[in-house]
């Protein structure tokens, strides 16, 4: 195992000079090129000093040599060990210790390394949300669907899980800022950023002004909760739909209500919405959907009560700030996701649910559970772990567009940033970082791989 490690850790290099060079040659080849003349023109500056900026672009980055050699320039500096130059770019020796340099952006002026550690922590925030949630979610949507083949559960989510998976995610983002972020609807959750300029001053913690609104929380979030746990274990599913549907007409009533403009057709869509919505929802036959949707639905309603009823002086603090803040950019990214591995992994379950091995267990009368679970489970998880290979790159490339849309300074704002303003340094250190999160999913799938199915050996 480790001398395979060793091995593609080695292949990585070539792998990445390859992208590399097909990033840079096509930016050296886009029209204009990039060039000291390219970066001046346009400046309202005088002669001089726009020839004292060539001089200095031609010096630092060498844009005056031919594009291999401009392109060997670059690689040097950001290998740790390679060839040391003097003040008129000779080499003047070479070195094991002189580590990596980035470089400096033409568009910000700023070191490229400084830029990408302020920038990279943020879209690995989101894709370290977002990847769990769309595994968990993918594996109990897909499991549940596979169990009750053609019932109810089964065509809905089918159904559901292709009209998400059919629905852009910039439509998405830019929908829900319209509904949910903007005056003429709801107002409910901020338009752009991961937090608010007034957070950074805030404590981490939420802070309320009197204990009575702390106990008001926990009590009504408990209510919610245990209201919620009851109401999803109840046995008459007549009685159930119906209690949910007079919540959801409650809510909607409540949304009506909220909403910037009072029009009489708002009072009937949404009481009728949030009816079908929370019936259907009580009406799932699968329990584990049906009570932690009702429970989490509970738990909200609860929250949003105390919200209301607390004073006007609750500071909400870094932490709630940032998570009020990520809840509809989490969204965009991950419903699309969970949407196309739901449908993997019940195909997958139910091709393992008809194999030799899983029909030879039941011959030795195992239970139909045990079968599921201690025999097709882990089997089935061999297509999701390929995907996740895949996963970590397409969240970036998801991520561009989703961090654009909601005005996230993270590394797709950088990346479309440099691309506009031909920013080679920043393009070509994305380039190499998204290359290299690549190439270490494939490998983190090879070893996955060896935990889902032992039999798998690299040795």
């Amino acid at each position: 195992m480790l001398i395979y490690l060793f091995r593609r850790i080695l292949l990585m290099i070539p792998t990445l000079l390859g992208i590399t060079i097909v990033v840079f040659t096509v930016m050296a080849l886009a029209p204009g090129g990039i060039s000291s003349d390219s970066l001046v023109n346009g400046m309202d500056m005088k002669p001089e000093q726009k020839q004292a900026l060539r001089d200095y672009y031609n010096k630092r980055y060498g844009l005056d040599d031919p594009m291999p050699l401009q392109y060997l320039r670059w690689l040097n500096n950001v290998s740790p060990i390679g060839f040391t130059f003097d003040d008129q770019r000779k080499i003047n020796g070479f070195s094991f210790t002189k580590g990596s340099d980035l470089g400096d952006s033409f568009n910000y002026g700023r070191p490229v390394a400084d830029l990408i550690s302020e920038r990279l922590p943020i879209t690995l925030l989101l894709n370290v949300i977002t990847i769990p949630l769309i595994y968990i979610l993918s594996i109990i949507i897909g499991v549940n669907a596979a169990r009750d083949r053609g019932g109810r559960f089964d065509v809905t989510s089918n159904v559901i899980m292709l009209a998400l998976w059919s629905i852009p995610s910039m439509l998405v983002g830019v929908l829900m800022i319209g509904f949910f972020a903007s005056i003429q609807h709801w107002q409910w959750f901020p338009t752009s950023g991961l937090s608010a300029r007034e957070a950074l001053d805030m404590p981490f913690m939420p802070h309320w002004s009197s204990f009575w609104d702390v106990a008001k929380v926990f009590v009504l979030m408990i209510v919610g909760v245990i209201s919620g746990y009851m109401l999803s274990q109840w046995h008459q599913i007549k009685g159930r739909v119906a209690i949910a549907a007079l919540v959801g007409i409650g809510v909607g009533a409540w949304m009506a209500f909220t909403h910037a403009s009072v029009v009489f057709f708002n009072w009937i869509f949404f009481p009728i919405l949030g009816a079908l919505t929370l019936a259907l929802l009580a009406w799932v036959k699968v329990a584990a959907f049906r009570v932690g949707g009702l429970t989490m639905f509970g738990a909200g309603l609860g929250l949003m009560l105390a919200v209301q009823l607390s004073s006007d002086n609750f500071l909400r603090g870094f932490l709630l700030d940032r998570s009020w803040h990520l809840v509809l950019p989490i969204i965009a990214l991950s419903y699309g996701g969970f949407a196309v591995l739901a449908k993997i992994m019940r195909t997958s379950i139910l091709e393992n649910l008809n194999a030799d091995y899983a029909r030879t267990a039941r011959a030795k009368g195992v239970d139909e559970s045990d079968v599921l679970w201690k025999h097709v489970f882990r089997n089935s998880l061999l297509p999701l772990v390929t995907i996740l290979a895949s996963l970590l790159p397409s969240l970036l490339g998801g991520a561009i567009i989703i961090e654009e849309i909601f005005s996230i300074e993270g590394m797709g704002q950088l990346a479309i940033e440099a691309v506009r303003s031909r920013d080679r340094e920043v393009v070509l250190s994305i380039t190499l970082i998204t290359g290299l999160l690549t190439l270490l999913g494939y490998l983190i799938s090879d070893f996955l791989y060896t935990l889902v199915d032992p039999r798998i050996q690299y040795d």
